[in-house]
């Protein structure tokens, strides 16, 4: 064989594998942008904004019965979460992860009063497989404490959520690596405008009472100068002037937590 059809044969064998490696590639940027569209088509159809404690209803009923829903878990168990690189991308994609697999474990489950309920005293319901992508199966517990409280971002308490009205509002859209900030920050603010869960001043007594969560997380508000900066930060300007003046003699408590399913 010359050199020359040697080369043009090697040449040919490259582009063909290049061929194969494109086509995979396009397949999972394909599954990435399918699964988003879905989620969002969820959150627009399934779910409700509300005057309430709840902010955002979710239809599990409706969803129960839902084509929608299992072609959302089939796309989104196609990611290759290897693919996802830099740190808003990977919180991004971790925050929607939790919150549609918490929706998952309750509809496996459904109809059930609280997502407590699916789990038991010995193996919680944190602890079990509320979702799978690839070979990989995925809890509540693993992506939350292993994925993404590691990552440094305390924003992400306002933004997880466990399927029960306590928990933050849950955002009606995908969050997006392109507008992240825009979005903690957002659904940090309407955390704290629900005083029945995020955060409620009783000015006379000089008492911020905010949700469990600061409690059970507390350490991870070390990085903002603790919980009461945090809380300022994203508190109504009215309220949080009032908290920066009176800080010295505030004393915290903590809203009780309703795990009734944020229906």
């Amino acid at each position: 064989m010359t050199v020359r059809r040697l080369f043009a044969k090697s040449l040919w064998s490259l582009i063909l594998v290049l061929c194969v490696l494109g086509a995979g590639e396009g397949r999972s940027n394909q599954a990435d942008r399918d699964w988003v569209k879905l989620w969002g088509q969820v959150l627009s159809q399934h779910t409700q904004s509300v005057d309430a404690e709840v902010g955002t209803r979710v239809d599990y009923e409706a969803l129960s019965k839902s084509a929608l829903w299992p072609e959302l878990i089939e796309s989104f168990s196609r990611v290759n979460v290897e693919r996802i690189a830099g740190r808003d991308e990977k919180l991004a994609f971790w925050i929607n992860a939790y919150n549609i697999f918490a929706i998952n474990i309750v509809l496996e489950n459904y109809p059930v009063e609280g997502i407590k309920d699916i789990g038991s005293w010995i193996r919680p319901v944190w602890k079990r497989t509320a979702g799978q992508i690839g070979t990989r199966e995925y809890s509540l517990d693993e992506i939350e404490h292993r994925i993404l409280r590691p990552m440094g971002e305390p924003r992400i308490h306002g933004a997880i959520v466990c399927a029960s009205i306590s928990c933050p509002n849950l955002l009606r859209e995908p969050y997006l690596s392109s507008k992240l900030t825009e979005q903690l920050d957002a659904s940090l603010r309407a955390f704290f405008l629900r005083p029945e869960k995020g955060m409620a001043i009783n000015r006379k007594n000089k008492t911020l009472r905010v949700s469990k969560v600061f409690d059970w997380f507390e350490e991870d508000f070390k990085s903002e100068g603790g919980v009461l900066p945090f809380v300022v930060r994203y508190a109504p300007p009215r309220d949080a002037r009032w908290l920066r003046e009176n800080r010295e003699e505030l004393s915290i408590r903590y809203l009780p937590y309703d795990w009734a399913l944020n229906q």
